[in-house]
């Protein structure tokens, strides 16, 4: 029985990705990217349904599973842009230390001024890297790991939308600023908007995603010293 209901959540979230990715060639919008369309129609049938995210997760854990192997694909974009990326690599490393740091820095600013407790704060200092080292990092920090993880998604999806307004508003237009921009602020979903964009932007913005979470980690030491 557990079998089936996996499969079935399985087929589910397969099945609303696909119609995701067939909007967005008709529509092709910002707002269209196959993950943010999937999203909405999963917890919308999931919401009407009173399906629980227990339940859910029965077969979602198994597509969660599979999603730290599929980042191995971004190697290939990585290793056809490897020569770009290396004559740039100080500029590269640079950029992506800053945004990590701004990005931890301006939630803790933001969520102090705000007055929120301390579990609320530690849980958006991770904000900008991938979910897994969100949540291990806000578990480190004794932030809320839910928490974490929602706020991972908020970063994505408002990085993601605010795209074309940032490159407009700050001039940006070299594909290595672009993605390395995504990878810092978006993350995964930064990472998937900087790939359809175009090949070197999926690069860098693997690439400073990946820096982003390996920095993140080694700075969450000093972090508790200096909380």
């Amino acid at each position: 029985m557990m079998l089936v209901i996996a499969l079935f959540f399985i087929l589910l979230t397969v099945a609303f990705y696909i119609c995701a990715q067939l909007i967005h060639r008709r529509f092709t919008y910002v707002l269209t990217i196959p993950v943010i369309p999937a999203m909405i129609m999963l917890v919308f049938t999931l919401t009407l349904s009173d399906i629980s995210y227990e339940s859910y997760m029965i077969g979602g854990k198994w597509i969660e599973f599979w999603l730290g192997p599929a980042v191995v694909a971004l190697a290939v974009p990585l290793y056809r842009q490897w020569g770009m990326l290396k004559k740039y690599l100080l500029p590269l490393l640079l950029a992506v230390l800053t945004g990590t740091i701004i990005g931890v820095a301006s939630g803790y600013v933001f969520m102090r001024m705000a007055g929120f407790r301390a579990d609320l704060l530690y849980a958006m200092l991770p904000k900008s890297v991938t979910t897994p080292v969100a949540v291990d990092v806000a578990n480190v920090l004794d932030g809320n790991p839910s928490l974490a993880a929602l706020f991972v998604m908020i970063a994505g999806i408002s990085g993601v939308l605010l795209t074309q307004l940032t490159w407009k508003l700050f001039r940006i237009h070299h594909p290595l600023s672009k993605g390395i921009g995504l990878g810092c602020a978006a993350h995964a979903l930064g990472t998937a908007k900087a790939i359809t964009d175009g090949e070197l932007e999926g690069a860098a913005s693997s690439v400073a995603m990946t820096l982003c979470a390996v920095i993140l980690s080694l700075l969450t030491p000093l972090i508790l010293l200096l909380l």
